[in-house]
């Protein structure tokens, strides 16, 4: 008797512990029944220390408590999907040529570079990628491919590797958005505005086939009414530091994310290439939890 009770006993402390949440549970909380927190995005993940795009880089990015990790996918010769941002391999490997153009043990030859020297990081696999970040933290997918074969692979790897949840699909022309949705309504889309007239757009799109969780939204035509807008109607307002306020911020500690936060209010995503320090300074105003 003693036995079945302490075999009962052990059977609910596994079973308990299969049910605990893991840590992109609580980001995900945040992201969709939150809007009052800002979420933190690393640009081609947290690559203060390591190259973009690298898995060290998004290990990083995990380690400091980011929300999101940003991240491009390419196609090779050989129709693997990787995770890369140019076009050409020469800036980050030092080696001239097309992802396209070499297979993906072609590119394994290429360590990736970090400060101009070589690594130990080589470009990664998407499916490597998305086993990586499972149950850890939310990844924006920015697919950079025009054809229809590469993107219903990464719709296919993506459930194949159960993270429907945790991804949003980056969209540069909503237009595409039907079609994405056709293919796997499960898998959450973000699509990019141009001006006031595509947020018309973005809106009716979302009454056919549900809100979009976020949108992206270009400063060109921001104003606090639109956007107050865009919230109300359950959306959050993604927007980039890169650039204009990532340089003020490399100048001098929170001038950059100070000026954003005065031009862009009512953001409530943002995508950095000073993740960590984002972090901090949102967590210091009570903006992240």
């Amino acid at each position: 008797m003693k036995q079945y009770l302490l075999l009962m006993l052990l059977a609910g402390t596994v079973s308990a512990q299969a049910q605990q949440s893991q840590p992109v549970d609580a980001i995900l909380d945040e992201f969709y029944h939150h809007p009052e927190h800002i979420m933190v995005t690393a640009h081609r993940a947290a690559h203060s220390k390591y190259p973009e795009n690298s898995l060290a880089a998004v290990k990083e990015a995990i380690a400091q408590g980011i929300d999101i990790a940003e991240i491009d996918v390419r196609e090779t010769k050989d129709n693997i999907l990787v995770i890369m941002h140019d076009a050409d391999i020469k800036r980050v490997t030092g080696h001239p040529g097309k992802v396209r153009d070499f297979t993906y043990e072609e590119l394994q030859q290429f360590p990736l570079l970090y400060n101009g020297q070589p690594t130990t990081e080589k470009i990664p696999t998407f499916d490597a990628l998305l086993k990586l970040t499972k149950g850890k933290i939310m990844v924006d997918v920015d697919f950079k491919e025009g054809r229809k074969e590469p993107a219903q692979q990464a719709i296919e790897l993506i459930v194949a590797n159960h993270m429907e949840s945790q991804v949003l699909f980056f969209l540069y022309d909503h237009r595409y958005a039907p079609l994405l949705h056709d293919w796997n309504s499960a898998i959450p889309i973000m699509p990019r505005a141009h001006n006031v007239a595509e947020i018309q757009e973005i809106w009716q799109v979302g009454e056919k086939q549900g809100k979009f969780p976020a949108i992206h939204i270009d400063d060109s035509f921001y104003s606090d009414s639109l956007m107050q807008k865009i919230t109300s109607n359950g959306s959050r307002i993604w927007t980039n530091a890169l650039g204009k306020y990532d340089d003020l911020e490399e100048k001098e500690a929170n001038s950059g994310f100070d000026q954003l936060r005065k031009d862009a209010k009512y953001a409530n995503a943002i995508q950095t290439n000073y993740p960590e320090k984002l972090l901090a300074y949102l967590r210091k105003k009570g903006l992240h939890k």
